[in-house]
């Protein structure tokens, strides 16, 4: 029998009609779809989250030789070395503009999953979409409690949530009562979106647990052009602590009329968002000396560490900035999210939720003071350990707990 030319190709094109098409294409890019405010009053935060993550495509894309996942070598080794795009877009703060934007980006730019957000009401809108269409969802810095617990099966959150930072607090309180400080009166000061809120009812809960008396819990509206009556309120109640749960404009606008009205409460421990925002020390830093906020970062482990120092310079040559807690929460984010899917070998979005869920990284390898990376069955990541930092000479130190302090608190603030 004579095989003709025409049967080597009819055989061939037979054979390769039986090979899945995902398994002849090689993939040479994965595109991954980044939702913040690009616009409006929150639009810094997207600025510096884009570097954030710009970094972390660095280390990701080129070989940088950290102890990362990715660090070492070019790309995505289960792909075959593809290298990670990012697609940014815009949400302006507003939830339903959110939901918007990541249709667009599952639908449109193709992307093989999605990281976001800042507004942890946002975050409710994207992961909604995200759960539709099977596509995961990185919760990159958001820290509403709430979030993890609505059943999603794409929803995935490596940083810690508002209870575990405010477990620390009052863990704080405990010791410092221990000392001999007297800690016994809270003021609640929280904003009404759905970052605000939880924090405030995690507080109040714990604050019911632990025998500390809330003297005043006032939540106001987010972005009130005026907080006089509020202050005055703060004034009044003249609690041990304050502890106030604000972004940036908010954060900025009460530490103004706080001053304007005279009230200087011994001390402020914030609940991040905003009082880790270089423009709000820009703005009323001289008026923060002593100030705690929770974090998940501190550059003082670069002293244990070296590789965060490093890291952290090439953060700084993008952004002009140091690493917040905002900015590290994003590129691990960005780092665990990446590793889950070169570990699934595939853009599926079933099999990169199925990676994620099986990610188990030590402390180690981040930059940040965490046990580990392991997600639970809701997606939330318990082994991520806050810390404590204080505002003083105008940098931040951390001041808690003992194992990662290089300081004691300073106590009542100046």
């Amino acid at each position: 029998m004579t095989i003709t030319r025409r049967d080597v190709l009819l055989g061939a094109t037979a054979t390769a009609a039986l090979v899945p098409l995902a398994a002849r294409a090689q993939t040479s890019e994965v595109v991954i779809g980044v939702i913040y405010p690009f616009s409006g009053g929150s639009a810094q935060q997207g600025v510096d989250a884009q570097k954030a993550y710009e970094t972390a495509l660095e280390v990701i894309n080129k070989d940088t030789d950290f102890d990362l996942p990715l660090a070492k070598g070019e790309g995505l080794p289960g792909l075959g070395g593809a290298k990670v795009r990012l697609v940014f877009a815009d949400h302006q703060a507003d939830p339903q503009k959110g939901r918007a934007e990541a249709e667009r980006l599952i639908t449109q730019e193709k992307v093989s999953a999605i990281i976001g957000t800042y507004q942890s009401a946002v975050a409710v809108t994207v992961s909604q979409i995200c759960e539709r269409y099977q596509v995961p969802f990185v919760s990159a810095d958001n820290s509403s409690p709430s979030l993890h617990r609505r059943g999603l099966k794409y929803y995935f959150r490596a940083a810690p949530h508002d209870e575990m930072y405010s477990a620390a607090m009052f863990d704080f309180f405990d010791a410092m009562k221990k000392k001999g400080t007297k800690i016994e009166t809270l003021s609640l000061f929280h904003e009404d979106t759905i970052f605000g809120t939880d924090s405030g009812n995690a507080q109040a809960k714990i604050a019911g647990e632990r025998g500390y008396k809330i003297v005043t819990d006032i939540k106001y509206r987010a972005n009130s052009p005026s907080l006089s009556a509020e202050v005055q309120q703060l004034k009044s109640a003249n609690a041990d602590v304050l502890m106030p749960s604000s972004y940036t404009t908010d954060g900025i606008l009460l530490v103004k009329t706080m001053a304007e009205l005279g009230y200087k409460p011994n001390a402020i421990v914030a609940q991040d968002a905003g009082f880790s925002e270089k423009a709000l020390y820009d703005a009323v830093g001289d008026k923060l000396e002593g100030v705690i906020s929770r974090g998940t970062f501190s550059l003082d482990l670069a002293q244990k560490r070296p590789m965060v120092g490093k890291i952290n310079d090439m953060f700084k040559a993008r952004s002009g900035k140091d690493f917040n807690d905002l900015t590290s929460r994003q590129f691990m984010g960005l780092i665990i999210l990446a590793d889950a899917i070169s570990r699934a070998k595939s853009t599926d979005g079933e099999k990169i939720r199925d990676a994620l869920a099986a990610t188990d990284i030590p402390g180690e390898q981040t930059i940040m003071p965490w046990k580990r990376v392991k997600f639970d069955e809701m997606g939330q990541n318990n082994d991520a350990d806050p810390v404590l930092l204080q505002y003083i000479g105008g940098k931040f130190v951390t001041i808690f707990p003992p194992q990662a302090a290089i300081a004691e608190a300073v106590w009542p603030m100046k």
